[in-house]
């Protein structure tokens, strides 16, 4: 059942994804982390479409952390690009190639593996205050500093520069919905709404969404989705086993079998995305033509 939720949450965040992407196309790009953008958006039915569809990716997410790990849940989350490939395809009215086939294949069939393989510890689920504020503080400087070259910088590199502090923030908010669940199953209602925890969430999940919606507008998928689906699970995972104490159990031939596992995920996220930001800028381009001719 945790796979299973944390394969429904992929898809519904690969909708997300691809449909705000395409939301951002048309908005200058001077405009790319700024509030005009943002308001830009919100008036954008095909925006909020895309949002829902995140939101709902965000729900079965959570609803896999309330009985998986993280070790095990957000690794999953890398195929949403599984996802993003036909759906991509079929909005450009195109056939998906026999290259993104078989790197979907590969992606698939790592993710098989280290479903099979990754029995994860249990964590005690209760961060001790010196570790978190650390680790808040390194987060939020890391973020920041993203932030600032990012603004310095414009096309790719910007993309780049947004999708890291994206990944970190998302690996952030992971854990936080770990912990925010495990309440909600241990402690009931209540104790969640009487936290500071959920509402850091709240916080940090909006600044994400903003930070993420910039790095769409600022280059295609190839440069912002491939870092940020890497990125998120690496960071949730080394905070999942810092902060909370979680920890894969397993050795010897499984660990090595795991390890080319989550290489070959890697790999073909990366390629995924490489293949998918080509379509992307023959969009773009298509449009400024386009717009050129009118």
């Amino acid at each position: 059942m945790v796979v299973l939720l944390a394969l429904l949450a992929a898809a519904f965040l690969a909708i997300g994804i691809v449909v705000r992407q395409r939301a951002t196309m048309d908005v200058p790009p001077e405009h790319g982390v700024s509030g005009v953008m943002v308001m830009t958006l919100l008036r954008r039915p095909l925006w909020w479409a895309g949002t829902a569809a995140a939101v709902a990716g965000f729900v079965f997410q959570a609803l896999a952390l309330a009985e998986g790990s993280l070790l095990v849940v957000q690794p999953i989350l890398v195929s949403a690009l599984l996802f993003a490939l036909p759906l991509s395809a079929r909005l450009a009215n195109r056939r998906v190639t026999r290259a993104e086939w078989a790197w979907a294949l590969l992606l698939t069939a790592a993710l098989a593996v280290f479903v099979l393989l990754a029995k994860a510890r249990p964590g005690d689920y209760e961060a001790s205050a010196p570790t978190s504020a650390v680790v808040a503080v390194v987060c939020a400087v890391a973020v920041l500093a993203c932030v600032v070259i990012a603004v310095r910088c414009a096309g790719w590199r910007r993309a780049v520069i947004l999708a890291a502090a994206v990944g970190l923030l998302f690996g952030v908010v992971a854990v936080l919905t770990k912990i925010v669940m495990h309440m909600l199953t241990t402690e009931g209602p209540g104790a969640v709404l009487t936290s500071p925890v959920v509402y850091l969430l709240v916080v940090l999940g909006v600044v994400a969404v903003i930070l993420q919606q910039s790095a769409f507008h600022a280059g295609s998928l190839q440069t912002s989705v491939p870092t940020m689906l890497v990125l998120e699970p690496v960071v949730a995972v080394v905070l999942g086993a810092v902060v909370l104490g979680e920890h894969l159990t397993v050795n010897g031939v499984k660990a090595a079998a795991i390890a080319v596992a989550v290489a070959a995920m890697t790999a073909a996220t990366i390629a995924l995305g490489r293949d998918e930001g080509a379509l992307e800028e023959q969009l773009e381009e298509a449009a400024k033509r386009q717009a050129r001719s009118g």
